[in-house]
């Protein structure tokens, strides 16, 4: 019989709480080379409306349609969330800058003001869905796995929009990029 050890000695060869750790702030800074584009991730349910900017979004699977989106568990997005359950990803084009900065809490602005800024709709779950965005894909949360400071939302994608192609916004270099 043949098996596969995937422990932590086996993979790495040394006791799980032995190996080193990359120091946190070059982690970062390491982390703000990587190019991603920018989104703004809005919730809508039974615990209220919500959204927050995102550039930790990621493709699962197209069988079926499944995306990742990373959230901080000390914002206080996560109760709303965690109890909806449902989230929409708006991908926003490079105009979209000050959209960016309204949910990231850089403006000052309450969460019930921040969807003044931009044109909303819904799709099939309900969440906010940004008019203009690039992409609005809407989904429904299949799991959550809470992974050291973040939730990671696993998302089923109910409904998909698709707006005209523009340039998109990056962030890169702690920075907003146009590509």
């Amino acid at each position: 019989m043949s098996w596969i050890d995937n422990s932590p000695q086996a993979i790495w060869g040394v006791e799980p709480f032995e190996r080193a750790l990359a120091e946190p702030a070059l982690f970062r800074e390491a982390m703000s080379r990587l190019g991603a584009a920018v989104h703004i991730i809005t919730t809508q349910g039974s615990a209220g409306k919500a959204g927050f900017t995102a550039t930790a979004v990621a493709s699962v699977s197209d069988s079926p349609p499944t995306v990742l989106v990373c959230l901080n568990r000390k914002s206080q997005i996560t109760p709303v969330m965690r109890e909806n359950k449902v989230f929409c990803v708006n991908t926003l084009a490079s105009h979209d800058e000050e959209l960016a900065n309204v949910f990231a809490g850089r403006t000052g602005q309450f969460m019930a003001d921040r969807f003044n800024a931009g044109n909303w709709t819904t799709l099939e779950t309900g969440a906010p869905a940004l008019t203009n965005a690039i992409a609005a894909i809407d989904c429904r949360v299949l799991e959550m796995k809470s992974v050291a400071t973040h939730d990671i939302y696993f998302g089923e994608v109910a409904a998909i929009k698709l707006a005209n192609a523009e340039k998109a916004l990056v962030y890169h270099d702690r920075a907003y990029k146009h590509v």
